[in-house]
């Protein structure tokens, strides 16, 4: 089975004339860019250690298949803020699994995007572990509900924007890398 033990968040920002480049120079930013990459949904599997992201990076090898939850936005409008994030719900039983979201948005902060992606993540999560919630509160309340619960022991989030530039594409990727 391949069940992933270790996994990092990686970001990154692309530059340039054309748009696959500019896609190529965010994952280059990332340091992810001599993979090839799969992207797979939304688990965060049971027993998973998060690892910092320079211990990841040198984990993986050129050439070799990479699985990872990946966010990514682009644009070539002069000034449009682009934003790319990825969300983590880790229960508090280490042998269940955990969501990762992924967000993409375009004006967005990120502090506004990561929350979102969080909410996103721990929504999905509370809804398999049968905590109730309230769309309506906003996330800071529900973030709380959800930890004294018990049974959502940590949210986190990593996010990346950049501004758009006048003839140019701008690319933004967030990405939560599995190490197997």
């Amino acid at each position: 089975m391949m069940i992933p033990e270790e996994m990092f968040f990686t970001k990154g920002v692309g530059i340039h004339k054309e748009k696959l480049q500019s896609f190529e120079l965010a994952l280059r930013s990332a340091g992810i860019s001599q993979t090839n990459i799969v992207t797979v949904s939304s688990i965060f599997p049971p027993k998973c250690k998060i690892i910092k992201r320079s211990d990841g990076l040198n984990k993986i090898k050129p050439g070799q298949i990479q699985f990872c939850v990946m966010a990514r936005n682009e644009t070539n409008e002069h000034n449009r803020l682009v934003a790319a994030s990825i969300g983590l719900a880790k229960p508090s039983n280490k042998d269940t699994y955990g969501y990762l979201s992924e967000h993409h948005s375009f004006g967005q902060t990120q502090k506004e995007v990561g929350d979102y992606a969080e909410d996103l993540a721990a929504s999905m999560l509370a809804s398999t572990l049968g905590i109730d919630m309230d769309v309506d509160k906003a996330w800071d309340e529900r973030r709380e509900i959800y930890k004294m619960s018990g049974k959502i022991v940590k949210t986190k989030s990593t996010s990346q924007t950049a501004a758009g530039i006048r003839d140019c594409w701008v690319t933004v990727i967030a990405a939560a890398v599995f190490v197997m």
